[in-house]
């Protein structure tokens, strides 16, 4: 009786472990980042690796889902988000991958040039503290004003130590900037917005950023104790290499979108 019952709990074990194995990885992504991973997915499956995508539709359940267990993973966020969704909500959630970043640009529909801006121009750029503090990193890459030193995606006015041009940098939400380029000279535009509006051309910013400001590029997002999952890193590798995926990152975000992991 003895051996039989320790047999049938050998085998409740082994039994445990198959399925944990055969478990499919969770994917939480928000919309913009979905069809490149779908191509993720369905090369994935080929080599037997099973991935569910699990789609969001704002930007806070991603984290809450992943912090409670809900998922084993997100991709839709970069590191100034993360650190930002940490610090509030007190999450335990590390980068574990690079992904794309997308780039963000300064546009306008008055003028082709920065030097064609007029002394007092106004100049429109988000007001969250995530996304203001690349739209003054932007000012500051045209040449429009200087920073202090070091602060990096965290500045903010008040960290504007020189502004030769005199511009008046108005702060709205950022999904009210493609509405504002009609009232202002310049504003900070997010290509997705624009393209969504049909207004202008999401190719036609002044300036883009890019790998040049490394903390955009959207991560891989787990909690540390699954960081080193072998699903989730092979998922990344294909990700990143297959072929497929690449065509398909293309064709979502043609020349506005920039492979993270490669810089």
């Amino acid at each position: 009786m003895r051996k039989t019952l320790q047999t049938l709990t050998l085998g409740l074990l082994l039994g445990s472990g198959l399925a944990q194995a055969e478990q499919p990885l969770k994917l939480g992504t928000t919309a913009a980042f979905a069809p490149p991973l779908e191509v993720a997915v369905e090369e994935a499956a080929k080599q037997g690796l099973k991935v569910e995508l699990v789609e969001f539709s704002d930007w806070i359940a991603p984290n809450v889902s992943l912090a409670n267990g809900d998922i084993d993973v997100n991709y839709f966020q970069h590191i100034p988000f993360l650190e930002n969704a940490k610090a509030e909500s007190g999450f335990d959630l590390v980068p574990v991958a690079r992904g794309v970043i997308n780039n963000v640009g300064l546009y306008s529909k008055k003028h082709k040039d920065f030097a064609s801006l007029p002394d007092g121009a106004k100049v429109a750029i988000a007001n969250d503290p995530i996304n203001g503090g690349r739209g003054l990193q932007l000012l500051e890459k045209a040449g429009l004003i200087t920073l202090k030193p070091g602060v990096g995606y965290k500045a903010t006015l008040a960290d504007v130590t020189d502004n030769p041009r005199h511009i008046r940098i108005i702060e709205l939400e950022a999904v009210q900037l493609v509405r504002a380029l009609d009232e202002v000279d310049l504003a900070q535009g997010y290509p997705h917005y624009i393209r969504l509006a049909g207004t202008h051309d999401p190719e036609s910013a002044l300036l883009f950023d890019g790998v040049d400001n490394p903390e955009y590029i959207i991560q891989f997002v787990a909690q540390p104790q699954k960081a080193g999952d072998p699903r989730l890193l092979k998922f990344i590798d294909i990700y990143q290499h297959s072929p497929k995926v690449r065509a398909a990152l293309d064709k979502a975000h043609g020349k506005l979108y920039q492979p993270g992991w490669e810089s």
